[in-house]
């Protein structure tokens, strides 16, 4: 645990020091331009990579719990496609511009049309398995109706803006972004908050939870809402990126963290400290065109899916 928090103070510190220029550390406050491109420039970006880490940290670890496969991930419940199909057709129709505050509403109702969807699918007593193959199959279907939109844009322009925009980035991002971020966060972490003792006892078979005397219906909807709530706040400010849902609760279960609450906390700071590093990553690589955030996390992400792949089931399972 120390490790962790170690290492990102670390990161912190490592990333300011990068914001002050080539020429060495020049002390701090330093010159205006110095400040000027530490504070508003590589702080915010940074901080909205670790807010966006939390977010499908969290989201990753709460539904790999309640759907008990070690193999869910945020984009596993459609939301984020719905999200991203919302946003992409409000741009597309000229109704919003790309910076319009409307955008994260517009993403939002997106990502709550396709839990209304997966609601419907799944029923009001769901199970994993429904979930995940309603979650699929809305996932399919918005990646191809975002397909569509992309092949109909008006210019090559706007598809290579919204290309870019889906493949996931915290680059060119600021305060405003991360404004937009930190209400949806911390409102789906205190709706998981609340409802951590349903998400606890996921520990036990379906059958055992409904002896306990919880409401499953009700308790995976309040959970799927927060899940909700928390990739398409990701989706509106970072774009789409797959993978750390994923991989940020199997590195704390490599720690020896398999307890559900723990499990999601740890999974939050291991989300902010591998975006983190990734978006540093795509900073240091020297190419001419800088790399989309998605598009390495998805680099690191797929091996490791091979390899939870070939492992024994319960291997993996929280």
């Amino acid at each position: 645990m120390k490790f962790l928090l170690l290492s990102l103070l670390l990161l912190v510190i490592a990333v300011v020091y990068l914001g002050m220029g080539h020429s060495g550390w020049q002390g701090w406050p330093g010159s205006a331009l110095q400040q000027d491109i530490v504070l508003q420039i590589r702080l915010p970006r940074l901080l909205l990579a670790m807010a966006n880490g939390v977010a499908l940290g969290l989201a990753g670890a709460t539904l790999q719990i309640i759907l008990r496969n070690p193999l869910a991930e945020p984009g596993i419940t459609g939301v984020a496609g719905g999200a991203a199909l919302a946003t992409v057709l409000a741009m597309y129709t000229g109704w919003l511009l790309p910076v319009s505050w409307w955008l994260p509403l517009v993403g939002m109702f997106g990502g709550a049309v396709s839990l209304l969807l997966l609601w419907l699918i799944a029923g009001t007593n769901p199970s994993g398995t429904r979930i995940i193959l309603g979650g699929v199959a809305i996932a399919s279907f918005s990646g191809a109706l975002i397909a569509l939109v992309l092949n109909l844009a008006p210019n090559p322009f706007a598809f290579q803006e919204w290309s870019l925009w889906l493949m996931g980035s915290v680059a060119n991002r600021g305060w405003p972004h991360l404004i937009l971020m930190i209400p949806c966060l911390v409102i789906g972490a205190l709706l998981l908050f609340s409802q951590r003792q349903f998400i606890g006892a996921h520990i036990f078979d379906p059958a055992t939870l409904r002896s306990l005397g919880f409401n499953s219906g009700r308790g995976s909807l309040f959970v799927l809402f927060a899940v909700t709530l928390l990739v398409s706040a990701s989706v509106i400010t970072a774009g789409v990126v797959s993978f750390i849902g994923l991989l940020a609760p199997h590195a704390v279960r490599l720690l020896g963290i398999q307890r559900p609450y723990p499990l999601m906390v740890w999974s939050a700071v291991a989300g902010a400290l591998l975006m983190a590093i990734i978006d540093m990553t795509i900073r240091l690589v020297p190419t001419a065109v800088e790399l989309q955030l998605g598009v390495v996390a998805a680099f690191l992400g797929a091996p490791l899916l091979v390899f939870l792949l070939r492992r024994p089931y319960g291997d993996t399972h929280a």
